[in-house]
């Protein structure tokens, strides 16, 4: 029981991945940078989209605090639970969520809103970390058992419709389902299911999610409408060359034509003003970041934290990829945000909370040769 307990700060100070932390800060720091930037592009108060981000990053500090406290092995404890009231929110969402764009995600309370989606994400890798401890997908039983299990969440999120949000969820299935023990032949066999049903999705799509899809191809088959963000985006990263205009010095978000520049832009405001060699070292940091998770997880004995970090590389990663190469016209818009860089409270607090999870596994080994001494 010993274990499981908490952790006290003297073993916090003593495991803490210190170089994580300033990865992190460096990342947040380069991303409010951005979103300053951006703001004077979105026809609001240059400071407001900094202060309400630095208001974020205070209530995601806190947090962060409070998980490594009480340790992953509580909250993969619980983790049965707390997917199972994001399945119930993403429920409700339906009847009493805010619609924007024809999407439904968002709960709006007062002046602030929720996207239960960016839990999910949290809840999906708690509750696959103990499952897939528990009954390893080795075997088609609990290979098929996990995927009930987790599609309930990808097809609820598919329903919103978040297209974004639920390639994410799949790109965190399929990574644990690789590092739990699925063999080849089952996860080949799952690729080629998802091949073979691509015409059957299509159907399924909205119209402006297929027009996405097409305009990605060639955005100039509609330059005024679908294909206008992807065209203004790539002239955003493009005109940077390679140290960029300068700090404040970028045109495509400042003279308002590029759209979303704090959210789904931001990679593009911060590649105008500081070219290719400003886009690289993000692109090196969050590298560094996905090494130090992947190291946590390398160094611990236990299965669920393996899975865990696993898990969260998957996410970061794939949120990572999709945002940068929107940016730059290589994949499709879906509005996925880019992780501590993009403006928005859900997606920085859910972050945090990941972060701290993989943190606590980063400390665990302390609690283990403190209970080996004692």
């Amino acid at each position: 029981m010993l274990q499981d307990a908490g952790y006290s700060w003297s073993e916090i100070g003593t495991g803490l991945d210190r170089i994580m932390i300033v990865i992190v800060g460096a990342l947040f720091a380069l991303g409010l940078v951005s979103i300053y930037s951006a703001g004077i592009g979105v026809r609001t108060s240059t400071m407001t989209y900094v202060l309400r981000q630095l208001v974020w990053a205070g209530a995601s500090a806190v947090l962060y605090v409070a998980v490594l406290r009480i340790g992953y092995r509580r909250f993969i404890r619980f983790g049965a639970w707390v997917y199972g009231a994001v399945v119930l929110l993403l429920i409700a969402l339906d009847a009493m969520g805010a619609v924007s764009k024809g999407a439904v995600r968002w709960f709006q309370i007062g002046g602030l809103s929720f996207q239960p989606a960016e839990l999910g994400k949290v809840a999906l890798i708690l509750v696959l970390s103990r499952f897939c401890s528990r009954y390893p997908p080795d075997n088609m039983k609990n290979l098929m058992s996990t995927l009930a299990l987790s599609g309930v969440s990808v097809v609820m999120v598919l329903l919103q419709p978040d297209l974004g949000s639920a390639l994410v969820y799949v790109a965190i299935i399929f990574a644990i389902l690789t590092v739990a023990g699925a063999p080849g032949k089952y996860l080949g066999g799952m690729v080629m299911l998802a091949l073979l049903t691509m015409p059957v999705f299509w159907k399924t799509l909205r119209d402006y999610q297929k027009l996405r899809l097409v305009v990605f191809l060639d955005p100039y088959i509609d330059p005024q409408g679908a294909g206008y963000n992807v065209i203004q985006s790539r002239i955003a990263v493009g005109s940077g060359g390679l140290w960029g205009k300068g700090f404040l010095q970028g045109t495509q978000g400042r003279l308002h034509f590029l759209p979303e520049p704090h959210t789904d832009f931001i990679f593009s405001v911060f590649s105008e003003e500081f070219g290719f060699v400003g886009g690289l070292v993000v692109v090196v940091l969050f590298g560094c970041l996905f090494w130090r998770i992947l190291r946590g997880a390398f160094r611990t004995k236990d299965t669920r934290a393996k899975i865990l970090c696993i898990g969260v590389v998957a996410w970061l990663w794939f949120q990572v990829m999709e945002s940068i190469a929107m940016s730059m016209g290589l994949a499709p818009i879906t509005g996925l945000p880019l992780p501590l860089f993009s403006y928005g409270g859900s997606s920085l607090i859910m972050v945090a909370f990941a972060l701290a999870l993989v943190q606590s596994v980063a400390i665990s080994p302390v609690r283990e040769k403190f209970l080996q001494v004692s």
